[in-house]
């Protein structure tokens, strides 16, 4: 057994001890491996493992590594979890199964585009800026229902919500606050945990976690 699959075990162990505290069903909540910085070869034991979502935040990145791991491995799924610049947007739509990081109009408007275009229609989550940092992507809260509404208008399917609370304090009330809003909006889905929080989230409602050093061990 590889140290990618040790790790993997691990994880899905903590997944299901969280889901078991909160009375949720542990094959609710969806893993996603956050690959990127990692080669193809660092991929391949967890894919050999079974793993089948990844998330990368850098579409050029995942376009070098992803085409040629899905020739071997048919069935895995890419997530976008990064930042995404509109002229980007096609490409995209092209490459990953999910995007996690819808947070502004203009973005909106750029995907639609993509999709009519390519005529694939892939899942969005929109992106919250749920601790109002100036430095971090997302939108604010009071934007969340206009944004919400153009995205639908446009014909996007939003699946549900995406944080990253700030870091160094507790994250449990954003990530309540988070799937307060969800409720509030009528969306199922949150996109939130990651290493050292995934188990608080789960606890918290999160229905996909986002989870890189937990899996692959410190970037150097």
């Amino acid at each position: 057994m590889t140290i990618s699959s040790d790790m993997l075990n691990i994880v899905q162990d903590k997944m299901a001890k969280a889901a078991k505290l909160a009375q949720r069903n542990a094959a609710d909540v969806q893993l996603i491996a956050i690959s990127k910085t990692r080669s193809a070869d660092e991929v391949r034991p967890l894919l050999d493992a079974g793993q089948r979502i990844f998330g990368e935040n850098r579409v050029q990145e995942a376009a070098t590594k992803w085409p040629a791991l899905r020739v071997e491995y048919t069935d895995a799924q890419v997530h976008l979890v990064g930042q995404l610049q509109s002229n980007k947007a096609e490409e995209a739509v092209e490459l990953f199964d999910a995007i996690h990081s819808l947070d502004r109009i203009s973005l909106v408007k750029a995907l639609s585009k993509a999709m009519d275009k390519l005529d694939r229609r892939i899942a969005c989550f929109i992106q919250v800026n749920i601790g109002e940092e100036s430095q971090k992507g997302g939108c604010a809260i009071v934007d969340l229902l206009s944004l919400l509404e153009s995205a639908r208008a446009e014909g996007i399917e939003v699946a549900g919500l995406m944080c990253v609370p700030p870091s160094h304090v507790h994250p449990a009330p954003y990530f309540a606050l988070l799937a307060k809003l969800a409720k509030d909006h009528g969306l199922e889905k949150l996109s939130m945990g990651m290493s050292g929080d995934y188990e608080t989230a789960i606890k918290l409602g999160a229905t996909h976690i986002r989870v890189g050093t937990a899996l692959f061990g410190a970037r150097p």
